[in-house]
């Protein structure tokens, strides 16, 4: 079976210094990773190598590999077919439509300066109501909150419906139920046979995935599985000990030490 992302000996500089080392990293189809590690690890800059949004200049050395295909060889419009970004910080304009904003995730898979299809309009509708962002499609986007805006941007990268996705901290300004329904929606992706990898903050959450990505100080120190004790005392070192996982309730829990 085929890589659904493969990365080898990348290396990358920002600016006068190293930020990733020479790192090795196969994700399997299907599967749930998340990318976990302390500020400054290297967690955005790897998933932004991943998705193919470094200048080349800052990639010093290395591979990246989507679906079996060396990157540099899939043409751009296929690169937007096949993978989903969602990053840090996107920006829209704030006079579009949150309709326009969520269509402008199917420009992939439409001529050029032709209408969008039925089959456009029905993945824009579905990905509005799975992030319950639907009652507002005629609303511009700058009437919207923080946490109403990340929604409609989950909602753009879900319209895509690409086989792989990579979103960059997703979970910011999305109060504790709306974590919830993204960490639903990501489990409605995997039953898709979607690939998801999350760079995430909130170690709790990043437990529910399927295998986790620890890094510390540019590279990456372990991965493996969320369930396996090797992958959550590696989590535990890189935080410096100041955070405990532990089984609750049929699941992990991340919890600080005092």
């Amino acid at each position: 079976m085929k890589a659904a992302l493969q990365v080898q000996g990348l290396r990358v500089r920002l600016g006068d210094q190293d930020v990733l080392n020479g790192l090795d990293l196969t994700i399997a189809p299907g599967r749930w990773n998340c990318i976990v590690g302390p500020n400054g690890a290297g967690k955005s800059t790897l998933l932004k190598a991943m998705a193919g949004l470094l200048p080349p200049a800052q990639q010093l050395s290395g591979q990246v590999h989507w679906l079996g295909q060396p990157l540099a060889v899939i043409p751009r419009r296929e690169r937007a077919r096949q993978l989903s970004w969602l990053g840090q910080g996107e920006s829209a304009s704030d006079d579009l439509r949150v309709w326009d904003v969520v269509m402008l995730g199917r420009l992939p898979h439409q001529d050029w300066l032709a209408a969008p299809s039925a089959q456009d309009h029905a993945m824009v509708q579905a990905a509005l109501q799975a992030t319950q962002a639907w009652d507002w499609r005629e609303r511009a986007l700058g009437q919207l909150s923080g946490g109403e805006r990340q929604r409609v941007l989950l909602a753009r990268a879900l319209a895509v419906n690409a086989q792989i996705m990579l979103m960059d901290e997703p979970l910011a300004n999305l109060d504790p139920p709306h974590q919830v329904d993204w960490l639903e929606q990501v489990h409605c992706l995997l039953a898709q046979g979607t690939t998801v990898v999350s760079v995430l903050h909130e170690i709790g959450m990043a437990l529910h995935a399927d295998d986790m990505v620890v890094m510390q100080a540019g590279n990456i120190v372990h991965h493996g599985a969320c369930a396996d004790e090797a992958t959550q005392r590696a989590v535990e070192a890189v935080f410096d000990q100041r955070i405990a996982i532990h089984p609750l309730a049929g699941q992990w829990v991340a919890v600080p030490k005092v």
